[in-house]
């Protein structure tokens, strides 16, 4: 018996001194704004009219200070960018786009057209070259003397015109890395999906399923987005576009007052868990106006539909400052928020012995990350050299399941590495950072200690 309890207590004290040997932290989430990709706040730069809302910006300001800004939106009548037939003029989005993706952002796009406020969204040569369409009038629908004009969405003319302008804007922004989605905007006033306010013409699903296919046929590579409202021409609408790899969004909440707050969330749940759901407020002052801004609802809609992107539907620079605590709860929420709540790694370590690194993460926002990533931890000398990279490629944040606030379920991943032969010995930093499985870091984490490289410091090593 003696000579087992020696045995015991000589095992517990080894184990004792091989935990002393590694460093533990419990890093703290900063509560920084995140900009990562498939997420974040989106601008409308354009609100199909020319003047709202980012143009009103001067051309140097790219809203820099806006927390978790990721997205500019360049929502625009298709008449506007084909005057003539082939007859492109992309400058009216190529220009404010390029402002923001010298800072690093992604745009995106919807090309409508019907409009509530212009004749032709819809160029009006394709009138000209025999599409059919409507004359109406906003609250009383189709009307022979109308001022606006709406094509006959089932028109094969109008569907091949069109088709063509989709096949030149798919050349130029199908599988651009800067371009973070399009939606289908071919169909109802101001590309939203409904007739409504338009000529109230109700069309079959498939129509609707026709528009959906022009753009799946052309945009093979970027993401698309389905109007929720789509729906009113049939439930099935919503399947089809699911079935079809497009993602779900809601244009806009918040228009009417409570109980109507928005009317959509069931509808996001087959969505989120594989794509990220967009989501759009209505017009900010309007809301106000109409009693419909309620900030806990606006909060409630992010968790209910699980949302990845949400609009700045007004001048930013005055929703900044009417509405900054807001904006900062939603960034704490919005998209996905990868927390690292512990990592340790051996404090000291020979050259011919294996690092053994463990982490443990936790998805604190409302999304899955959607892009992926795997865990790195990298270390570089005093002058900020890199020295190692040690990449866990059995472990992708994207199984990281997003729960109720504060109630996410955690993952703890391990992994061991060798050192490389030409590995240098000395006292070195840790970082960590999500990324590319050959090291290159993605996903801003919410970690003090930034390097500017999306790497995060978290203590030192010894390597003998």
């Amino acid at each position: 018996m003696r000579k087992f309890l020696l045995l015991a207590l000589g095992m517990l004290s080894m184990l004792r001194a091989a935990a002393e040997d590694r460093a533990v932290v419990h890093p703290e989430d900063t509560g920084a704004a995140l900009v990562n990709p498939m997420m974040g706040w989106k601008l409308n730069f354009y609100s199909n009219i020319l003047a709202n809302y980012g143009s009103k910006l001067e051309p140097s300001d790219t809203l820099d200070d806006f927390p978790g800004l990721s997205c500019i939106y360049l929502r625009l009548p298709w008449s506007y960018l084909e005057p003539a037939e082939g007859q492109f003029e992309w400058s009216v989005v190529d220009a404010p786009a390029q402002r923001w993706i010298d800072k690093g952002l992604q745009v995106a796009f919807r090309f409508s057209v019907s409009e509530s406020w212009m004749r032709y969204a819809t160029p009006k040569w394709v009138e000209d070259a025999g599409a059919k369409g409507y004359n109406f009038t906003v609250g009383k629908g189709v009307d022979a003397n109308g001022p606006f004009w709406e094509p006959d969405y089932a028109d094969a003319i109008f569907l091949e015109k069109y088709d063509h302008f989709l096949e030149a804007a798919a050349a130029r922004y199908d599988g651009n890395p800067n371009v973070a989605f399009v939606d289908v905007g071919s169909f109802g006033v101001w590309g939203e999906g409904h007739v409504f306010h338009s000529s109230q013409i109700k069309y079959p699903a498939r129509v609707v399923e026709k528009h959906i296919d022009l753009y799946v046929n052309r945009f093979k590579k970027t993401l698309i987005a389905a109007n929720d409202d789509f729906s009113f021409q049939g439930e099935e609408t919503i399947a089809y576009a699911l079935q079809q790899g497009l993602t779900l969004r809601d244009d806009s909440i918040l228009v009417q007052p409570p109980p109507n707050s928005y009317f959509h969330g069931q509808m996001a749940q087959a969505f989120w868990p594989k794509l990220p759901v967009i989501l759009e407020h209505e017009h900010y002052q309007s809301s106000i106006d109409r009693g419909a801004w309620k900030r806990e609802l606006f909060l409630q809609a992010i968790e209910d539909y699980h949302a990845s992107y949400m609009c700045i539907h007004w001048f930013p620079r005055e929703f900044l400052e009417k509405e900054r605590a807001l904006i900062d709860q939603v960034n704490r929420r919005l998209g996905y928020r990868l927390q690292l709540r512990e990592a340790s790694w051996p404090s000291k370590v020979r050259l011919s012995e294996r690092a053994e690194f463990a982490s443990t993460w936790a998805d604190a926002g409302v999304a899955p990350c959607y892009p992926g990533g795997f865990t790195a931890f990298t270390l570089k000398d005093a002058k900020g050299g890199i020295v190692a990279v040690f990449v866990n490629e059995a472990f992708d944040v994207r199984g990281l399941e997003p729960g109720a606030p504060g109630q996410a379920s955690s993952k703890t991943t391990q992994s061991s590495h060798s050192f490389a032969p030409n590995m240098p010995a000395g006292t070195f930093d840790v970082f960590v950072s999500v990324g590319q499985r050959d090291g290159t870091p993605r996903i801003a984490l919410p970690l003090a200690g930034h390097d500017g490289h999306r790497r995060y410091k978290l203590g030192q090593m010894e390597v003998n």
